[in-house]
């Protein structure tokens, strides 16, 4: 019984190729519209910058 194995970063022509080949591919059958979103986006940033600081120093001391 024969295993080949290839070590990692072996180079491999046909992966190489195969790679070129699809990377040079124009996919031109997608829908070009935009797509429209509506509504609200609320977030919470927390805590103030001071409180933050605050934080990490009690952190940094432990």
């Amino acid at each position: 019984m024969c295993t080949l194995t290839m070590s990692m970063g072996a180079y491999d022509e046909d992966e190489h190729e195969r790679r070129e080949q699809q990377a040079s591919r124009v996919d031109a059958d997608f829908d070009d519209e935009r797509t429209i979103y509506h509504g609200e986006v609320e977030y919470d940033s927390g805590e103030s910058a001071e409180d933050l600081l605050d934080q990490f120093e009690q952190i940094k001391s432990n």
